[in-house]
């Protein structure tokens, strides 16, 4: 049987802006609002806790920004409908591939069609994770990584991490105190980072160069990399080319 009300999420720093999404939302007589969020944090949380069946999602946020919370979210997100208030860029290419947006403030005849949009197709309103990655990117080397584990999200500045290790799908983030293993694949992130900071030595590793103390010989293509806090990590032979390119310029 069809579900009779579209079970949501609202997710705003601003309490106006919330607060008309909900009376609009409410006048539409479609939508039941399982909770309402005021910044990323608590929205990780309560996707989990209630598993809305739409998210209306501000993009602009302090700390983690609308991107930010669906990184986290990953397979775990529903689709989103983005509430903004810049139709700029990122609006244009959530239309050209089947986002839907709302401007604000938002337009009762235009959220009614929203909403029968998601009862039609729902399934395209799943976030396109190439597209959010190029969005993410915007030009501009990540400064910080964003891992969840269960209900806590730790944000770890870059200039804090000292290597990152390939687990398969998984990232091991090396920083001086822990770790943190994060879902993303290494040459993914690769291209996220700074390529002035962060070096590919080994198909397995990824090096700040900051980290750097000493490089060992071990054989005529064998070297390893001693950084300042005592790991120890394997350079192969097209690392140590690609570590020299950095370092002579």
């Amino acid at each position: 049987m069809k579900k009779e009300k579209i079970t949501c999420l609202i997710v705003d720093d601003e309490p106006l802006a919330r607060s008309a999404l909900r009376m609009a939302l409410e006048e539409s007589g479609q939508v039941e609002i399982a909770a309402e969020c005021a910044n990323g944090f608590e929205t990780v949380e309560s996707v989990r806790k209630h598993r809305p069946d739409v998210l209306f999602l501000d993009i602009q946020m302090p700390r983690l920004n609308g991107f930010d919370v669906l990184e986290l979210l990953g397979e775990e997100a529903p689709p989103v409908v983005f509430v903004t208030a810049y139709d700029d860029y990122a609006v244009r290419a959530f239309e050209a591939h089947a986002f839907d947006y709302l401007l604000k403030p938002v337009q009762p005849e235009r959220l009614r069609k929203t909403l029968q949009r998601f009862r039609q197709h729902s399934a395209a309103f799943r976030a396109d994770r190439q597209l959010l990655s190029e969005l993410q990117r915007d030009d501009q080397p990540l400064q910080r990584l964003l891992v969840r584990e269960g209900s806590r999200v730790h944000i770890i500045p870059v200039e804090k991490i000292s290597h990152i290790e390939a687990q398969g799908d998984y990232v091991q983030i090396h920083t001086a105190e822990t770790s943190f293993l994060k879902h993303e694949k290494l040459t993914a992130l690769e291209t996220r980072l700074d390529s002035r900071r962060f070096v590919r030595v080994h198909r397995s590793y990824l090096l700040n160069l900051s980290y750097l103390r000493k490089i060992e010989t071990i054989t005529k293509d064998s070297r390893r990399a001693l950084l300042s806090e005592g790991q120890i990590i394997p350079i192969s032979r097209s690392g140590y080319q690609r570590l020299k390119e950095v370092l002579d310029k």
